[in-house]
């Protein structure tokens, strides 16, 4: 089985045993760094996240003989499952990707390792970047430092976890004004995510803005159905007719959206009057 062949498939195309030749890779302390690299990417995903998967997983976040790229990757590929067990739960555990324990000890193991000042920063950074997928009492402070910092790269993970911790607004919007490009485009995210309208001057702004890079512009469409529904129309409406199709396709998305947003709050004011 390639890996690389496996990262350029669609994860429901997989061939049937691709878990357990990414658990035989991910076990295998003489495997290539880049194999088990990949492997650990490869590993967080649905099709084949499992509780074996997840000890694997955790058993190289937990260990100092591996590199911190493959350390980060492993703390990483943990976040999706850590969220989808924190938003679905466990009332049919026989449904679910992981079980209740292994949701657990990933919160506890990921806890105790971002407190370990020993673990090399990077590692640390991931860890914080997936346990904040299933927020805890803890991480308001952790990401409030992270954010804080000094350090860009620190700084970064603040902003990127801001979209999963609330209570976050104002740093959002300063955020927004970041001269680095990372920060400035999760910033929008997590201003999208909550929909914070101190953010919406900035979030105009870059829609008006020619030179906005793409990827950057993808995520304002989508943040301007979240902020100013009832505006999205006419702040997107050149946009829809850009000879890009991935952006005529994001205004169209961010349109649908907005229009649901507008829909769902008409009828709150019916209930309320």
């Amino acid at each position: 089985m390639k890996l690389e062949t496996l990262k350029d498939t669609p994860p429901w195309d997989w061939p049937q045993g691709t878990g357990a030749a990414l658990l035989d890779i991910l076990r295998d302390g003489q495997a290539a760094e880049s194999d088990r690299i990949i492997a650990a990417e490869l590993a967080g995903d649905f099709t084949v996240i499992d509780d074996d998967l997840v000890d694997a997983l955790l058993a190289i976040v937990c260990s100092r003989d591996a590199s911190e790229a493959l350390r980060g990757q492993a703390a990483l590929s943990l976040g999706p499952a850590l969220e989808h067990a924190d938003t679905d739960g466990f009332e049919d555990e026989s449904q679910e990707p992981i079980s209740e324990r292994s949701f657990h000890t990933i919160q506890e193991s990921l806890r105790e390792l971002f407190r370990d000042k020993s673990v090399p920063e990077e590692v640390r950074r991931r860890i914080l970047e997936a346990s904040v997928r299933a927020p805890q009492d803890w991480h308001h402070d952790a990401v409030c430092a992270a954010g804080r910092s000094g350090d860009e790269a620190w700084k970064l993970t603040g902003v990127f976890c801001m979209r999963f911790v609330r209570g976050f607004g104002e740093e959002i919007r300063q955020a927004l004004g970041s001269e680095n490009p990372d920060i400035r485009y999760e910033a929008v995210c997590a201003a999208r995510q909550w929909g914070v309208e101190a953010a919406w001057p900035h979030v105009a702004a870059l829609i008006a803005t020619k030179g906005t890079p793409k990827r950057l512009l993808l995520a304002v469409i989508e943040a301007v159905s979240s902020i100013r529904p009832q505006e999205a129309s006419q702040v997107l409406g050149d946009l829809a007719d850009s000879d890009d199709e991935e952006i005529v396709e994001a205004v169209h998305e961010a349109l649908a959206m907005a229009e649901g947003v507008s829909s769902e709050d008409d009828e709150d004011d019916d209930i309320r009057y």
